[in-house]
């Protein structure tokens, strides 16, 4: 090992800029680059080493010797044990500072585009933003969030980006386990009941319960009811997922209502949608307006658009855009958002857009096989980014503009540079913060093709 240097030796390091993820950046003595958790560019810290690779190290702060500006005490007891937050040690002006950097340093390293990020939208509230809340329960019982690169559950009493409704849920859930001794499921084991607490919030204070079971049932379903409308005055529903399988995916396929409604309404840019469990809808709905608008405006819509929606899901990019195109169509591959978007649709009164099930691909083809020649494409695709075929069939469709929406800047600077070799050039760039205190951000980028 160059330097001598091992796992759990103690080294003095300047760190010199933002890794993106909430680490700082610094070099070893050798040259090698070093993570470092918990620290910012201009400190000196004394940091823990915690691997040591080949070409690169990772450490953990333990002393800071000269502190940035931009550091404060953290506000939360559970950081940095709990994995949800990265970024509590800094200002929130240093945090969006790191992400609009970050954006921009995908985009030149990975989309080959010198394109400035001309600005991060941040949020006016960084605290209980959330509008929905997926707590693993360990199988001793414990419910709360994920050790950062683990599967070990760190029990969260307060969790400053959830309603204070979340914590009062999920202590009658623990007293409901105590109380009737019901067994929590072992990962490693395949046994035990209750996997998953899983919660969803809208802006009047309403509140749906689902509980993802590695069964049929739960023990005592009415006491448990009782336990939670009694903890909770806004809870509007109690629902029952059924998931068996061997799997880290949350939800299972079934569902049962054990009391109330089994979905919420939420209003958006002043449409109203409906929220069943598995509907995928942002988590911070006053900066998903921020973020929709500014798609609006790299839209540049003037009444007559048809406007290509692809990876739509529930429908909330495409309606909000209908008022000022000529006509929307969305396509989606999960037939319950795609029944959610056309029901959303009817809710709203929204009559020129319409919506199919298939993948993006899949509906690029039927849908140029149709005919149909969109003047903008918008894409929303999940953290994954688009497949990779996408950009060539939409490339063959013809649109003038592409709106490029993202919550991912490597795969937005993977997907940049193919849209680039089929001849759209990426021509603004805006980060928009919907995930304050958290190492993600998204980004809206305009794509037009090349004169």
């Amino acid at each position: 090992m160059k330097d001598g240097l091992r796992k759990n030796d103690i080294v003095t390091l300047t760190v010199e800029n933002h890794a993106g993820d909430g680490q700082g950046i610094a070099h070893l003595s050798d040259g090698r680059v070093c993570f470092v958790a918990l620290a910012l560019p201009s400190e000196v810290v004394e940091a823990r080493l915690l691997k040591v690779g080949k070409s690169a190290a990772w450490a953990r702060t333990e002393r800071v010797l000269t502190a940035s500006p931009a550091r404060i005490t953290p506000d939360c007891p559970h950081f940095p044990k709990c994995g949800g937050c990265r970024t509590r040690h800094m200002t929130y002006e240093e945090e969006c500072a790191a992400k609009r950097q970050k954006v921009e340093d995908a985009l030149k390293r990975i989309g080959g585009v010198d394109l400035g990020v001309s600005v991060i939208l941040g949020a006016e509230n960084t605290l209980r933003y959330r509008n929905k809340v997926q707590f693993p329960v360990s199988k001793d019982g414990e419910i709360g969030f994920y050790r950062a690169r683990s599967h070990d559950v760190v029990d969260v009493e307060d969790c400053l980006l959830q309603p204070e409704s979340a914590g009062r849920i999920r202590r009658a859930v623990k007293g409901y386990l105590a109380r009737f001794g019901v067994s929590a499921y072992d990962e490693a084991a395949g046994q035990g009941l209750l996997r998953h607490l899983y919660l969803r919030f809208n802006s009047k204070g309403q509140a749906l319960c689902c509980l993802v079971v590695n069964g049929e049932k739960l023990p005592h379903e009415e006491e448990l009811v009782e336990a939670l409308r009694a903890a909770e005055s806004g809870l509007v529903g109690v629902l029952l997922n059924v998931n068996t399988a061997d799997t880290n995916v949350v939800l299972g396929e079934r569902y049962r209502t054990l009391w109330g409604e089994d979905a919420l309404e939420e209003t958006l840019c002043g449409l109203t949608f409906r929220l069943s469990c598995p509907s995928f809808f942002q988590v911070n709905r006053a900066q998903t307006e921020v973020l929709y608008r500014k798609a609006l405006e790299f839209a540049a819509l003037t009444g007559r658009e048809t406007v290509l929606d692809l990876y739509c899901g529930i429908g909330t990019i495409g309606l909000t855009m209908a008022a000022h195109a000529g006509q929307v169509v969305g396509a989606e591959v999960v037939p319950e958002a795609v029944e959610d978007a056309r029901g959303n649709a009817v809710r709203n009164g929204v009559q020129n857009a319409r919506f199919l099930c298939g993948d993006a691909a899949e509906a690029a083809r039927t849908l140029a096989a149709e005919g149909l020649r969109p003047d903008v494409a918008c894409v929303d695709p999940p953290r994954k980014g688009l497949s990779e075929e996408v950009p060539a069939l939409l490339a063959e469709m013809g649109p003038k503009r592409i709106v490029y929406v993202s919550c991912d800047p490597a795969t937005l600077g993977r997907d940049v540079k193919r849209f680039a070799a089929v001849g759209y050039e990426a021509r603004q760039a805006v980060a928009v913060d919907l995930f304050p205190r958290t190492e993600h951000v998204e980004s809206v980028v305009l794509l037009s093709q090349k004169d």
